[in-house]
């Protein structure tokens, strides 16, 4: 162990620590989502541009997420965590005083920085202070934190605006950021790989150019742009050979950013995709039912927060007991069964449209919870069990960089679906509106709403009509856009669930059966 005894001495101190910074660093990225539609207002944003604004985040942080893990290995794990708060708090102070669309992008993606140091960095120290077997409770407790945050953050961000502008949800963390600072100082013990690895800045700069390609592109082609023209063909398929070019060279560096050989352990590589596509459901699904919460029901910010509360605590309250069910059961039936319930919650959202009553979507998002809370623990110990522990760096920010893949693809591909699909069925009735505005109302049911908003402000009474006609149609073409939406994200859903079957392990043979 390359924790000093105090600091093990000290370990559920550690873990609160530990919890408190991923707090910071999820609520900071899942606060923006409630205020999604109110900065489509504030900013005059495209549905593009707020795409970006969650995915600008996510792709640094999954960029630099194995750089931070080299260099924590390097120079200590918790000089990393408190370079890495320091540099969340400044670009969250930043991104509240932004004042424009593009100039938000750039600081959240200074936040993702920040975030990358930090999130896999927190596992890391978790997997050196705790012993094997404790590891797993302590894992479980960090998982269902990130349950918690997943909640705070949208009712934080709802609360906040209640009485700020839309820049103060990017403020609410900053205390908790120095709060964690402090607590690092006092409790965290320092930590490093005896023989660590080289920095791989070319690996690294190439994996962000190729991800960001295939997000553009996707984000591109499902914004109208056509799927076969330049503009989208030649990004996605500039990202795809970069990100060949990239697995190839990382198979014959001596430092290589991402370790691929990894991969080769099915179970790893199992573990690693039910995590992607759980992120790719949680953050996809999370992005357009805040639209629907707020566009069509009417919610305000802090209720369309408090709504989402269900998945939290169905995360929070599943996803510590999952590692004893996965002892118990073996992680493959854990996980799997976790993927039918994610499946089952998404078919569940075909029954939401705009009379249904709160108690069906509070059972939907519950169940959605659970099973995105069966997954997380059991597929988070499954990589890091397959890691030694002197490379918990490199093991954590596998973990992570595939989470956060997963969720920037979620919410690219599923959001391009939700704006395609949303085109497509309110057809004509786009053609009521200004010309002018036609384009991006025609992509995003907030955007709509604003055209006749601004319409009805204009004392044109006949045109204020006219827009009028627009909103209960936009209402239900959002509605069916949802439920096709959520009919992808249900299949991603039983695709992890067959993978899990396929590769990963179950109850080992030395094991009792359970009873």
């Amino acid at each position: 162990m390359t924790a000093p005894e105090p600091g093990y001495a000290r370990r559920w101190w550690v873990l609160a620590t530990m919890t408190v910074c991923l707090l910071v660093v999820i609520m900071g990225n899942t606060i923006l989502n409630v205020a999604l539609p109110t900065l489509q207002r504030d900013l005059d944003a495209t549905q593009g541009e707020l795409q970006w604004a969650v995915d600008g985040y996510i792709l640094v942080f999954a960029g630099l997420l194995f750089s931070w893990g080299v260099v924590g290995d390097r120079i200590g794990r918790r000089k990393v965590l408190l370079i890495g708060l320091s540099i969340f708090a400044i670009g969250s102070v930043l991104a509240a005083f932004s004042s424009s669309p593009l100039e938000l992008i750039a600081w959240r993606a200074v936040m993702g920085a920040g975030g990358a140091a930090v999130q896999p960095t927190t596992l890391a120290v978790i997997t050196n202070v705790f012993p094997a077997g404790e590891r797993g409770r302590a894992i479980g407790i960090w998982a269902g934190t990130a349950g918690i945050a997943v909640a705070g953050g949208p009712l934080a961000g709802g609360a906040v605006l209640e009485h700020f502008w839309w820049g103060s949800v990017f403020l609410v963390g900053v205390p908790v950021a120095v709060l964690g600072i402090v607590a690092v100082i006092a409790f965290v013990p320092e930590s490093r790989d005896p023989s660590p690895g080289r920095l791989d800045v070319p690996g690294v700069l190439l994996s962000i150019v190729a991800l960001a390609g295939l997000v553009y592109g996707i984000i591109h082609g499902g914004s109208g742009a056509g799927w076969t023209t330049p503009g989208v063909l030649l990004p996605l398929i500039g990202g795809l050979v970069l990100l060949g070019l990239f697995v190839w060279l990382q198979r014959r560096s001596s430092h290589p950013a991402l370790d691929v050989s990894l991969f080769r352990n099915p179970a790893f590589s199992a573990a690693a995709a039910a995590l992607a596509l759980n992120f790719f459901a949680l953050l996809g699904a999370t992005f357009y039912l805040v639209y629907f919460l707020q566009g069509v029901r009417g919610y305000s910010p802090l209720q369309s927060g408090a709504a989402l509360i269900p998945v939290a605590v169905g995360m929070a309250v599943m996803a510590p007991r999952s590692s004893a069910l996965a002892e118990r059961y073996g992680p493959k039936a854990v996980c799997a069964s976790g993927f039918l319930l994610i499946a089952l919650s998404f078919a569940g959202i075909q029954l939401l449209d705009l009379t249904s009553p709160v108690w069906l979507l509070v059972v939907v998002l519950s169940v959605q919870g659970l099973g995105m809370g069966a997954v997380m623990a059991p597929a988070t110990e499954s990589i890091m069990s397959v890691v030694p522990r002197e490379k918990a760096g490199a093991g954590a920010a596998v973990n992570n960089s595939v989470r956060q893949i997963g969720g920037a693809l979620g919410v690219a591909i599923l959001g391009s679906v939700l704006a395609a699909s949303y085109a497509a069925h309110l057809g004509s009735t786009a053609d009521l509106l200004p010309a002018g505005a036609r384009a991006e109302a025609s992509q995003s049911i907030v955007a709509t709403l604003e055209a006749v908003r601004q319409l009805e402000r204009s004392g044109d009474a006949e045109a204020a009509r006219a827009a009028a006609d627009v909103v209960g149609p936009a209402r239900e073409a959002f509605v069916s856009a949802m439920h096709v939406t959520a009919v992808f994200t249900a299949i991603a859903a039983l695709v992890a669930a067959a993978i899990v079957l396929r590769w990963m392990p179950g109850r080992r043979r030395d094991e009792p059966a359970p009873g």
